[in-house]
């Protein structure tokens, strides 16, 4: 079966209602990124860090995947594919994806904060400020914030260094290290890219346009793949 790598972005989880990480202000759900997403923040006022966060999850919990989400599904149906997302929400799986790596964690998903690697699902929406890990130290979202390392990436690099076919879908390429996968993908592999505005990409790298909002390029690009 032929290798497809797909790389996704907040692009194709907005379509579903979730607002993208970082709104046009610079904010994030009306927050600064500083405030909510990073060690410092949840050092200085871990409950506001929990509540924003607990919000999250309420609403990834409300929304529904889209048409971009179950036609990606639908490709393993004939190709051998992995989903590589920068998203937190769990929309892929929901809509039949069996193999997706979140570079940036999932938020459907606690973490020890003494150790990263300890995880655990969160039971219902909320974690609450009393919840601790097997170490005793509080449970918070399993998020990578600014100023952590992204354990995924490597794996997520080697993955994309396999693909026979490459698709980056609603990504701005604008948040690293998760832009610099596609310099992984091998030169001679079709790649493609579905964004309403499409970002600007390495001349050296041939990439066909789809310019439609995942929901419309999504279906028709996994329609020809299909036939």
């Amino acid at each position: 079966m032929k290798k497809i790598v797909i790389l996704t972005g907040a692009g194709i989880s907005a379509e579903s209602g979730l607002k993208t990480f970082r709104d046009s202000d610079g904010l994030w759900e009306g927050y600064n990124i500083e405030d909510v997403a990073t060690p410092e923040a949840w050092l200085r006022n871990p409950e506001l860090v929990q509540d924003f966060y607990n919000m999250r999850r309420k609403a990834v919990l409300e929304a529904r995947p889209n048409a971009a989400h179950y036609a990606l599904a639908s490709l393993e149906q004939k190709y051998d594919v992995t989903i590589i997302t920068q998203n937190i929400d769990d929309l892929h799986e929901r809509a039949g994806s069996t193999n997706v790596i979140h570079l940036h964690g999932i938020i459907t998903r606690s973490q020890s904060s003494q150790n990263p690697s300890l995880t655990y699902p969160v039971e219902g929406w909320e974690i609450k400020m009393d919840e601790v890990c097997e170490l005793g130290s509080p449970l918070r979202a399993h998020v990578v914030w600014f100023g952590e390392a992204v354990p995924m990436i490597d794996p997520a690099a080697r993955i994309c260094s396999k693909a026979e076919l490459f698709i980056l879908v609603g990504s701005s390429l604008a948040v690293y290290p998760a832009a610099g996968l596609v310099n992984y993908v091998p030169a001679s592999v079709p790649k493609y890219i579905i964004d309403p505005k499409i970002p600007y990409i390495d001349q050296n790298r041939t990439f066909i346009k789809i310019e439609e909002k995942a929901t419309v390029g999504v279906p028709v690009l996994v329609s020809e793949l299909m036939n």
